[in-house]
């Protein structure tokens, strides 16, 4: 699956959007992928599951464990590829700020963990899922997502596998080019409810 076919998935489930957005960093966008429409839809949440198995099988070269995730928003998305991988899934979520396992989830020392997102901006929730793998004694082997919208600028210390890059810019709120000063801001994202502010 190539990024125009990812993409393509996302506009026809009406999941790519335009117009001006407060990201879960703080930032505003004028481009918002709302991953969470995209899971309505089995059919299309298999295709992308199924093609990032596959992708992290041919980058990883190795045998995967355990497919681990953060909760709440990649659950669905690691779920579906932990299934093509043939593999048990996990997830964390977060206690006291911290991402850990719980609910009787352990990691056996060693073991292999692909780490799977939904989408990377800054990448920190997909760090603090990868650091909670490790307090467990897993080997990150690495980082698979939908889309890398950073466009591969988001550093990490595993390999991390995106099905897609997509370079989407984002400014603090006191920068704000003319084109998004103009438009009331909505907050879509999963850190807080969604308003217009």
């Amino acid at each position: 699956m190539k990024t125009a076919d990812v993409l393509r998935e996302f506009e026809e489930a009406g999941a790519l959007m335009r117009g001006h957005f407060i990201l879960s960093s703080g930032l505003h966008s004028d481009t918002y992928l709302n991953k969470s429409i995209v899971s309505m839809h089995p059919d299309r949440t298999e295709r992308l599951c199924r093609a990032l198995a596959a992708k992290a099988t041919a980058a990883i070269g190795g045998k995967i464990d355990y497919v681990i995730s953060p909760a709440m928003g990649a659950i669905i998305y690691g779920y579906e590829t932990a299934r093509w991988l043939k593999v048990p899934f996990m997830f964390v979520e977060r206690v006291d700020g911290e991402f850990q396992l719980r609910r009787g989830f352990a990691v056996p020392k060693g073991a292999r963990v692909l780490v799977v997102e939904d989408i990377v901006s800054t990448g920190l929730s997909a760090r603090e899922c990868v650091d909670a793998v490790r307090k467990t004694g897993g080997d990150v082997v690495a980082l698979a997502c939908f889309i890398d919208r950073s466009g591969g600028k988001t550093d990490f210390d595993v390999p991390l596998i995106a099905l897609a890059e997509l370079q989407v810019d984002a400014w603090p709120a006191d920068q704000l080019p003319a084109h998004l000063a103009k438009i009331p801001a909505v907050k879509p994202g999963s850190r807080g409810i969604s308003q217009s502010a």
